[in-house]
């Protein structure tokens, strides 16, 4: 397991892509593990630079009434 720090987006879709590459490891093996450090690691740095406000309730509402996919 060589985990780093996630700095930049590069850094993210290197854990991203190993994080893929490491589906249907077991829990509590050195897989398991790493994809929970990963996880983490990813979550952690979406959430500082890719953050994603909620929307104003409102401005949701209209949205959401104007979708083409609303009946």
């Amino acid at each position: 397991m060589n985990i780093k720090p996630i700095k930049n987006d590069d850094d993210l879709t290197s854990a991203v892509l190993r994080m893929r590459s490491l589906r249907g490891a077991q829990p509590n093996t050195p897989e398991g593990d790493e994809i929970e450090v990963l996880a983490a690691l990813v979550e952690a740095y979406e959430e500082k630079h890719h953050n994603i406000e909620a929307p104003d309730p409102i401005e949701a509402n209209f949205r959401h009434k104007k979708s083409p996919l609303v009946n």
